[in-house]
Order: structure tokens, then sequence, then C-alpha cells
């Protein structure tokens, strides 16, 4: 997967440096460090990364096992 593509930064970034982005592409989801666009990029199958946000959103990655 290339790096080309509108890359937004997470809007629970903190303003410490802690960033991070996200980009959509065809086949794949691409998460990268704000400080390290240059650097390696970690992709996800879109319905993985969509079930994940769902999961952050409603709260069940809060529960204890």
């Amino acid at each position: 997967m290339g790096r080309d593509g509108v890359w937004r930064k997470s809007s629970r970034s903190g303003g410490e440096g802690d960033c991070v982005e996200v980009a959509g592409f065809a086949d794949a989801v691409g998460v990268r460090d704000t400080k390290d666009r240059k650097g390696p990029v970690l992709n996800f199958d879109p319905a993985a990364w969509s079930r994940f946000v769902g999961a952050v959103r409603g709260g069940r990655l809060n529960e204890r096992v």
C-alpha cells in the first residue's frame, strides 16, 4: 500500500505529540504516527477497522476480562 491518500489526525490525539493519523485506501485502512510520517504504517482490513472503531465508541474495550 502506498502512502498517498488523505491522512487525518485523530480527534482524540492530545496536544503533547501523542498523535496518530488514519487514511482509508481501497483495500486497507492505514494508521501512522504523526511524529514519524515517513515511518511504518500499520494496515488493517477495512471491516476489522470498522469493528474496532465500533468497539471503542461503544466502550466495549474498557471492560475487564
